[in-house]
């Protein structure tokens, strides 16, 4: 059965999945630069990036798992860009150059049209301006008997949080501390809204943490 999940999202030791003052120099905030080194480091992540070598333990395993079976991504906006406001025109293509690593269908939630967006490998990304339960809708029917994976940021999780949208989610608390930005879990009553720890391993990099929604 398709299910819908988080993978891979890396939080701060308190809360923040995000830094201040994002721009094109830093797209995840001032701060940042440990938040994914768990990730980063990984043989996952460094083929993904066209670079050999990597780590094959416990965080690759998480983040070889991110990407099975899924057949469709949500992302908000920022994820795809530090474009604010109208889309000005369409020469900004995402972050990743010619060939993202998705290789399925992306939906973009965002307030402003724009036309689909073909890149090599397979990715399509299509901007979706009524809200996410549009885009879960759209993103369930492209994936099949696949699921989607929500990639963030921190305001799209949150959303599918509070709505019951997430099935489960696996966070990565990296050991930073970023005082400020985009917190995770700011007035969000976990186990009022159905969700409960399922797994939890530590490495040196991060502690990966699995929470599922009961009944799912």
């Amino acid at each position: 059965m398709s299910r819908v999940r988080i993978e891979s999202f890396s939080v701060s030791l308190d809360g923040f999945g995000a830094g201040p003052d994002q721009s094109l120099e830093a797209p995840m905030g001032v701060g940042t630069e440990g938040l994914h080194a768990w990730a980063m480091a990984t043989r996952t992540f460094r083929q993904m990036f066209g670079s050999d070598g990597g780590s094959t333990g416990v965080d690759d395993e998480f983040a070889q798992r991110g990407f099975r079976n899924v057949g469709a991504w949500i992302l908000g906006r920022n994820m795809f860009g530090p474009v604010r406001g109208p889309w000005p025109d369409d020469s900004w293509r995402g972050w990743w150059g010619e060939e993202p690593p998705y290789h399925v269908p992306v939906y973009v939630l965002t307030h402003h049209p724009r036309p689909p967006l073909a890149m090599d490998g397979g990715t399509t990304f299509h901007f979706v301006t009524d809200g996410l339960a549009a885009a879960l809708h759209a993103a369930r029917d492209a994936a099949g008997d696949q699921d989607v994976r929500i990639g963030g940021g921190v305001a799209t999780i949150r959303d599918a949080l509070r709505r019951g949208l997430a099935d489960e989610m696996h966070v990565a608390f990296s050991p930073v501390l970023l005082g400020r930005g985009e917190n995770l879990f700011h007035d969000l009553d976990l186990p009022a809204l159905g969700y409960e720890v399922t797994g939890h391993v530590p490495t040196a990099a991060a502690t990966h943490v699995v929470f599922n929604r009961r009944g799912t």
